[in-house]
């Protein structure tokens, strides 16, 4: 086990290469995992053939992503600040930080999910459920919201928080042991436990019972494992921190949520605009956003191995580390991306027919991911400096660039491009909108940057 001393190395001398990978491969690893567990549901669902399973599922990937947003408030708000307070020397505010960002993210989660229960029909609706699909949407939904949110969403800030002071394989360690779980319960509960017709409601007791176990796991390592070794604290007492670091735990949380909010939003408008054209082209639409999150989720990794230490040495005063961290982290995320786009374009309807065998939504997906995965690289240059903003505690930045990319160019442009192009113009967005956020993205980055040199 580590000890401070041997985490603070890491973020002040190790060389880049190394501290990145220190702290991004856990996560790399931890976000792969996750993304296998959310398509292993779609997955093991395409078994049954039937595409009304699919779309009911696919309606609920937005509502998740709220429950992501929620987490970011205080495992991003808390995490970056708690990094910064680390490199400031300040360790026994960071404690209070961690108590404090831990019962909030109760408090928020427990509300969430009661909207949801109270909520659930009109909600669902509203996301496109059909007659057909509203049943498989509302059994998936109570079990992995209504009784699985607290835990979810607990889950993600705990690992926000433990990867904050430098204990990054813990915190991928229990996100890649709770995937797998996942994984392992899926087929027990949708086909063996379950009779048929109740495949899609398997599922959900296996995704929430994960993350019950994730959220346990998490629980253990910081109250037991590393209590006399970190900066983390789960104590009642801690809970009230400052006024000014509440507030720099929303400054930059609020941004975060709100930015995994609108990306939500989206989410949800491309789900209703589909469904305007069928549930097949849903059902593609749904396997098709899970299925490209390949290169998203190794983004997301690079990027939360960076912030920590970028954080770090932020409020440490050491610029120079600082930038060669962005740049390093920058150029893997692009090296990636690129891959990617190779990988999809070649074998994208090999990809669709691993998740259901209908040949309509195959060929139909196998078009839309073609075009989708063309945003990629974009994506990446996209989310990267909002996540250095949101590191570096300037959530006005990363507002800017959060709000900008989906309010701005990505959701105005997928109902002129709905209108003018029908459902293809729906998949072809992302890029054009990615493409002109890169602009804006790096103009503003560039002149912080240049602010830190003068």
């Amino acid at each position: 086990m580590k000890t401070r001393k041997d985490n603070r190395e890491i973020f002040e001398s190790w060389p880049i290469p190394k501290a990145l990978a220190e702290f991004a491969v856990p996560m790399i690893f931890g976000q792969l995992i996750i993304l296998i567990y959310n398509l292993a549901d779609t997955f093991f669902i395409g078994r049954t053939n039937n595409p009304l399973m699919v779309a009911g599922v696919s309606l609920l990937l937005p509502v998740f992503n709220i429950s992501i947003s929620v987490a970011n408030l205080f495992g991003i708000g808390g995490g970056t600040l708690i990094s910064r307070l680390l490199g400031a020397g300040k360790d026994n505010e960071a404690e209070s930080v961690s108590a404090f960002s831990f019962y909030m993210t109760i408090i928020t989660a427990g509300m969430f999910s009661l909207i949801m229960f109270v909520f659930m029909d009109s909600i669902l609706r509203m996301l496109g459920a059909s007659d057909d699909t509203l049943i498989f949407a509302k059994h998936y939904t109570f079990c992995v919201i209504v009784l699985g949110a607290v835990p979810t969403i607990l889950s993600m800030t705990m690992g926000n928080l433990l990867r904050s002071t430098g204990y990054a394989k813990e915190a991928g360690f229990g996100i890649s042991m709770g995937g797998m779980i996942n994984i392992a319960l899926d087929p027990l509960f949708m086909f063996v436990l379950l009779p048929g017709g109740y495949e899609v409601l398997g599922a959900g007791i296996a995704t929430m019972l994960s993350n019950l176990i994730i959220c346990s796991y998490f629980m253990f390592i910081i109250l037991v494992r590393l209590k006399d070794n970190s900066s983390l604290s789960l104590s009642v007492k801690k809970v009230i921190t400052s006024r000014e670091n509440a507030y720099s735990v929303f400054y930059v949380g609020v941004p975060a949520a709100i930015a995994v909010f609108l990306f939500d939003v989206t989410y949800i408008i491309i789900d209703k605009l589909t469904s305007y054209y069928g549930d097949i082209p849903l059902a593609a639409v749904g396997i098709v956003l899970k299925a490209e999150r390949l290169p998203l989720n190794v983004g997301i990794g690079i990027c939360q191995g960076m912030m920590p230490i970028a954080a770090y040495n932020y409020s440490s005063g050491n610029f120079s580390r600082m930038r060669e961290v962005v740049r390093f982290s920058r150029l893997m995320g692009l090296l990636f991306g690129f891959v990617s786009v190779l990988m999809y374009e070649l074998f994208a309807s090999s990809i669709m027919r691993i998740f259901i065998a209908d040949i309509q939504t195959v060929e139909l997906g196998t078009h839309f991911l073609r075009a989708r995965a063309l945003a990629t690289p974009f994506m990446f240059l996209c989310f990267h400096p909002v996540n250095f903003f949101q590191a570096v505690g300037h959530g006005g930045k990363a507002m800017l660039l959060g709000v900008s990319r989906w309010a701005v160019f990505n959701i105005p442009l997928l109902f002129v491009m709905n209108y003018i192009f029908g459902m293809y113009g729906i998949v072809w967005t992302q890029v054009v909108a990615d493409i002109m956020m890169v602009i804006v993205s790096m103009i503003v980055y560039e002149r912080f940057a240049a602010g830190i040199n003068s």
